[in-house]
């Protein structure tokens, strides 16, 4: 009796009322429940994939997150595998003379695994399984756009003398000096350093002829394991270092005796090939013995033999080696400034081709002095609105000098068929270069606009994409060169990206020194340069490399100390 009191009264002692009481009209409305059926979820995998692959890249970003399922679904390598050659290959295709039916129709351009169809990106479908296609179209994703993230690792607390020398491949990121001597830096993960060796007296060389002027890397290994490295010398001799990654140091393979014609000024590296050029304008020629013939005690390499060598009176610096093999041949290349005293400089080309036995079969030269100088803008028709002006103006300067710049080139970069000069009018030169059985060319000279400050340094690699970055180390410009320039494309500002460190707190400097964001910036780069309190801070010695992943940037900053400026783009 007790129980049902308690239940029938309310806390404060008050009969509650029955639901009879209640009105109809103050009861809440019930919430209608409709009874929908999951047709998705009943779909298989299979059919989802099919559905997702009709979705554009933003869609499926956003359909990894519903759940666990469609995450693995939405992330599944052949759609991004498609998305991938659809964005970034087939555009590409398209410009191909001859791809296109007489209809207009480009049927024969969608999206297959046949490598035949991913043009020199076949290498990408060959991973196979290996391959994270998300994760590769992230990161050309961010190559176009110039995103990525930056940071820094001090080499050198002051200037050395000669200066710093730095290559950057497979990576790793190669420095070598007098003061310290050759080190590797790896780039993958966190940066650190992976080996060092001194440059001291198991070279032979003593006072000025320790000091190193030149360095190149094995481009094509031997192996996975290990690299090695050529850095040659003031007094004309060089050496071979290999890198062995296992055990984290550097071993010494070979030391060449000194040459009578002064320092080594440039060196390419192919194994088993190797090019020098000297101070005295030599260009020799050498080739290594096969691993199976050297000497397995000792673990050194055999005195290499002298393939050819040629005397040159016309070839000035800057300078850009590069040697070509094949199975029959190999070409040895080297692209030079070419002064043209009273009107200005140009570039000039010279390509040595020896047979595998030591035979010349024959060497060539060719310039850009003859093909002149090909404007990017044209005048169609007046206008008044400033953009069209400034074009117009521009179009006028080209047109009346017939050579590419006035100024010296701070610096060449080759990769056949590219070849790429910067100037310190703020600009770049593209030439396209054709080398055949019969003939050598280099086409007419395009200008590359885009720089607000002088051009220190550039680097150009096979498949067109190269970095430019300027003096003072404020602006780093990222260029798809494939085909050449097009005037649509520069008009509409798609040449180029351009890539800048934003301006951070200096006290939060100071406690985080080695971490900075970056931030991107659209269009033909004629915007404002930096404050110069900025600028003032980093100042770029003219060497900038990069690989699919990363570009490094030797910098100067504040009192003399000299760093590694990482550009990040995963």
């Amino acid at each position: 009796m007790r129980f049902s009191t308690l239940i029938s009264t309310s806390p404060a002692g008050m009969p509650k009322r029955g639901r009879s009481d209640v009105s109809h009209e103050d009861q809440p409305p019930k919430r209608i429940r409709y009874r929908h059926s999951d047709r998705i979820s009943a779909l298989s995998d299979e059919l989802v994939l099919r559905v997702l692959s009709h979705l554009p890249v933003s869609t499926l970003t956003l359909c990894q997150r519903l759940s666990r399922r469609f995450n693995a679904v939405a992330g599944d390598s052949q759609l991004w595998k498609s998305a991938y050659y659809n964005r970034f290959v087939r555009p590409r295709a398209l410009r191909i003379p001859g791809v296109r039916d007489d209809n207009g129709s480009v049927r024969n351009l969608t999206y297959s695994s046949r490598i035949s169809k991913w043009l020199d990106e076949s290498y990408l479908v060959s991973r196979g399984q290996d391959l994270n296609w998300k994760r590769q179209y992230k990161l050309r994703h961010n190559w176009s756009r110039g995103s990525c993230d930056v940071s820094e690792i001090q080499v050198a607390e002051r200037p050395p003398i000669p200066p710093l020398l730095v290559r950057f491949h497979e990576g790793i990121v190669f420095t070598v000096d007098s003061t310290v001597g050759l080190r590797a830096w790896s780039m993958k993960g966190e940066e650190r350093l992976l080996a060092s060796i001194h440059l001291g007296s198991k070279e032979g060389a003593q006072g000025d002829g320790s000091a190193t002027t030149s360095l190149a890397v094995e481009v094509q290994g031997h192996d996975g394991e290990n690299i090695r490295v050529a850095v040659g010398f003031a007094d004309g001799h060089f050496s071979i270092y290999e890198l062995q990654k296992q055990a984290h140091s550097f071993a010494h393979r070979y030391t060449h005796s000194p040459f009578s014609n002064g320092m080594i000024s440039a060196i390419a590296y192919t194994f088993p090939y190797l090019l020098t050029m000297t101070e005295a304008q030599l260009l020799s020629l050498y080739c290594f013995e096969s691993e199976t013939d050297q000497r397995p005690s000792e673990n050194m390499l055999n005195p290499p033999r002298l393939l050819s060598s040629l005397q040159s009176h016309t070839v000035w610096p800057p300078l850009s080696l590069s040697l070509r093999a094949s199975p029959e041949s190999i070409t040895a290349s080297i692209a030079y400034a070419l002064p043209m005293y009273l009107s200005g400089w140009s570039v000039g080309l010279q390509e040595l081709r020896i047979t595998v036995e030591g035979d010349v079969i024959e060497s060539r030269l060719a310039s850009a002095v003859n093909q002149g100088f090909h404007p990017l803008y044209t005048i169609s028709s007046p206008s008044t609105s400033p953009s069209s002006r400034t074009n117009a103006l521009r179009s006028r300067r080209t047109e009346v000098d017939p050579l590419p710049s006035s100024t010296k080139p701070t610096s060449l970069s080759y990769s056949h068929p590219y070849l790429l000069a910067s100037h310190p009018d703020n600009t770049l030169s593209l030439y396209l270069v054709t080398s055949t059985v019969e003939t050598l060319s280099i086409g007419g000279g395009s200008r590359l606009w885009g720089h607000t400050s002088s051009v220190s340094g550039a680097h150009v690699g096979d498949r067109g994409k190269a970095v430019s970055v300027s003096s003072r180390g404020d602006e780093l410009r990222v260029w798809e060169l494939e085909g050449g320039p097009s005037r649509r494309r520069l008009t509409a500002g798609e040449s180029s990206v351009q890539v800048r460190p934003e301006k951070r707190d200096r006290a939060l400097e100071q406690d985080i020194p080695n971490v900075s964001r970056a931030g991107v910036e659209y269009g033909t780069g004629r915007g404002t340069a930096l404050e110069q309190d900025v600028a003032e801070l980093a100042v770029t010695r003219g060497w900038v490399g990069f690989d699919e992943e990363k570009v490094v940037v030797l910098q100067e900053q504040g009192q003399g100390t000299q760093a590694l400026v990482i550009y990040d783009f995963t």
